[in-house]
């Protein structure tokens, strides 16, 4: 789930990229006559984001997506597209752990929205990178969908504001 995100200008040297693996994302055959070219397809039990690119064929990329009673599946856009984001705890974070601080700034090892954040439309949910790449392919998040920063970075480069996005189960 997203807090606030707040555009940070810190820039963070190479080193947080250089920890994802090479081999993160791969182009793989892929059909659902649900998406077009452009579609980001989210498929919540491989624990997979797939941008299409046409031609029956999609780029694959590993993620981490809702812990169980947090996931959701429906139809949405990118609203919104951010570097370096700062990041304030939701209401249900905060709940679950009041200790939380207010805001990490964008940059800091403990910021959990790694290099770019892409909001989406009517809701706190954003697809993001991670300081926690030992999270990806798992059930770990509050809702958003985690990515490693490599493949963050390279998504955000492919699609842009008002990109549809599919979260199916």
């Amino acid at each position: 789930m997203l807090g606030k995100i707040l555009v940070s200008s810190v820039v963070v040297g190479g080193s947080l990229l250089a920890a994802a693996p090479v081999a993160a994302r791969e182009t793989v055959p892929f059909h659902d006559e649900r998406a077009e070219p452009g579609t980001i397809v989210v498929r919540t039990k491989e624990r997979r984001l797939y941008l299409v690119i046409g031609q029956g064929s999609a780029i694959r990329y590993p993620v981490a997506v809702g812990k169980m009673g947090k996931q959701w599946q429906g139809y949405t856009r990118i609203s919104g597209k951010y570097v370096q984001p700062a990041w304030s705890p939701p209401d249900e974070m905060r709940r679950d752990n009041p200790r939380l601080p207010d805001v990490i700034q964008g940059g800091s090892p403990r910021n959990p929205m790694g290099l770019r954040a892409m909001t989406l439309a009517g809701g706190q949910y954003a697809i993001h990178g991670t300081n926690r790449p030992s999270s990806i392919g798992t059930f770990a998040s509050y809702g958003c969908v985690r990515m490693h920063n490599a493949d963050i970075v390279d998504l955000y480069d492919r699609v842009g504001v008002g990109s549809p996005v599919l979260m199916t189960p």
